[in-house]
């Protein structure tokens, strides 16, 4: 899975949020404050933003004491909701969802062979919130995954 800077800024823009919102519920945080803190270039950030609100994942509020909050709890926004938002679905072969595969002539094993991987990134990326993120800890389910010690090869 290749992680572009766009998710990465997303996903972190959306943790700051979470962070802001725990410790100053229902205050708008200013563009310019996530930028600087997630050292995130501005101009992207707005797309960024604007890509997040269009997904209900934030929203915008104008004027002197205008920026930027969650839509939602931080609890309930996941980590894939936000990939989704910024770039579109979590796994995709040639711009094609991979159940969609065998309407474009893909053959076993290779259509199945997608699909477990998407399944495979959905056990992460759908239980892992902003809260989590916010809170600087990953859930009990997912730090286990991290025993193994594959987990930190480079293969």
């Amino acid at each position: 899975m290749r992680v572009t800077h766009k998710v990465d800024y997303a996903v972190r823009s959306m943790a700051a949020l979470g962070r802001h919102e725990a410790a100053a519920p229902g205050v708008a945080v200013k563009r310019e404050l996530l930028a600087d803190e997630e050292s995130i270039p501005p101009a992207f950030l707005d797309d960024i933003l604007r890509a997040l609100r269009n997904g209900g994942l934030v929203q915008s509020q104008r004027g002197a004491e205008g920026g930027w909050r969650l839509a939602r709890p931080a609890g309930s926004i996941t980590v894939a909701e936000i990939i989704r938002a910024v770039e579109g679905p979590l796994a995709a072969v040639r711009g094609i969802r991979p159940h969609e595969l065998h309407d474009d002539g893909v053959a076993e094993p290779f259509v199945s062979l997608w699909v477990a991987t998407r399944v495979a990134l959905r056990r992460v990326l759908d239980v892992v919130t902003v809260a989590d993120l916010a809170a600087g800890k990953l859930p009990p389910k997912i730090t286990k995954l991290l025993e193994d010690p594959e987990a930190w090869s480079a293969k």
